[in-house]
């Protein structure tokens, strides 16, 4: 018999699938995500994004972050493995379209993920990824005439600045 972290993490797979297919996020939030939850992305460094509610949750990484310019993009959960109330998922940034050799365009992340037995809510997660690899796969789906211009604009752009200045040796 699966347990609640084991049923959780399929269901949250399965609901990352069904939120790809409908390019809505939010209610992934209202359905796994305790009230009073913890979500922190570091952005390889180059930005620390932290949500401390479900609805601060809704607000970025469900919602600001899955919208303008993403469309096309999926984040599916490849695999996990869980002890007791731990989660970890490996998963990928995978932009739209597939390469001329039918690979994905596409980049691993990887989120630590803690949920609550009796209900199954999550209610601590850390996510990683590779930043400067995840901007060389902008530039590729550039290259491709897959990039959306609002991506590039609002986020690959400021994104390369802040990796660009936080490797600057400073005197």
């Amino acid at each position: 018999m699966p347990t609640t972290a084991e049923s959780r993490a399929a269901a949250l797979q399965a609901a990352f699938v069904e939120a790809a297919r409908r390019n809505q996020w939010g209610w992934i939030a209202d359905e796994f995500y305790a009230e009073n939850c913890d979500y922190l992305c570091e952005y390889g460094g180059t930005m620390r994004v932290m949500a401390t509610s479900r609805a601060e949750i809704k607000a970025t990484h469900y919602g600001r972050e899955m919208l303008v310019g993403w469309e096309g993009w999926t984040f599916p959960i490849e695999r996990y493995c869980t002890q007791g109330n731990q989660i970890i998922t490996h998963w990928w940034n995978r932009g739209p379209g597939k390469r001329e050799d039918g690979s994905h365009f596409q980049t691993p992340g990887v989120s630590f993920i803690t949920i609550r037995e009796d209900d199954g809510r999550i209610v601590d997660q850390l996510d990683l990824f590779d930043m400067a690899h995840q901007m060389r796969l902008c530039d590729e789906l550039a290259d491709a005439g897959l990039l959306s211009s609002q991506l590039d604009e609002n986020w690959v752009r400021p994104m390369k600045a802040r990796l660009v200045g936080m490797l600057t040796r400073r005197p």
